[in-house]
């Protein structure tokens, strides 16, 4: 069993406004409420304190802002739509009928049969994402073999799309070090 852990860069930051209202359209989002997500994702602006003085306020570019309650409900809608990319044109493990991509936060685990199929559906997801803006941090993103033969794939990482991951024994989870 091949597995990818794939780490996203900045990930609420990297999202398109444009590419976002499209994928919840895609979802079937009422207007209305696309109206109001827009409103408050544009609409934000920021005031400094130095000292005691507080600067007037400006407007900050970001669409979803790390601590706003909606952006992990909306980065949702756009891994989601990624995912649904990576398995309409995924050929890899089934585990009880399903292709396995996992996703928590952002961070998304593929486990896949061959190191054919990881590549495949690796560009696919990357393709995807780079659409959105989300991209992949390479030094995070680590390569996994699990098999009985202990020489297998032996301490060779994996290139795909011009990035080269870093195969490893073991992985632990705990987001960006």
């Amino acid at each position: 069993m091949h597995k990818l852990f794939i780490n996203f860069n900045k990930s609420y930051y990297s999202v398109r406004g444009k590419v976002l209202y499209d994928i919840l359209t895609e979802f079937g989002i009422p207007m209305k409420l696309l109206r109001l997500i827009k409103m408050c994702v544009t609409e934000k602006y920021n005031r400094a304190r130095v000292g005691k003085h507080l600067s007037d306020t400006y407007p900050t570019g970001i669409y979803l802002k790390q601590g706003d309650a909606l952006s992990p409900l909306l980065f949702n809608f756009v891994l989601e739509n990624a995912i649904r990319v990576v398995q309409e044109n995924q050929d890899g493990l089934k585990l009880d009928g399903t292709h396995q991509l996992l996703i928590f936060a952002n961070d998304a685990n593929m486990l896949v049969g061959s190191v054919y199929n990881i590549k495949e559906n690796t560009e696919t997801l990357l393709v995807c994402s780079k659409e959105t803006g989300l991209e992949v941090s390479v030094d995070v993103t680590k390569y996994m073999i699990m098999s009985r033969d202990q020489n297998a794939g032996r301490s060779h990482n994996i290139k795909i799309d011009n990035s080269s991951f870093e195969r490893v024994k073991d992985f632990k989870c705990l987001g960006k070090p």
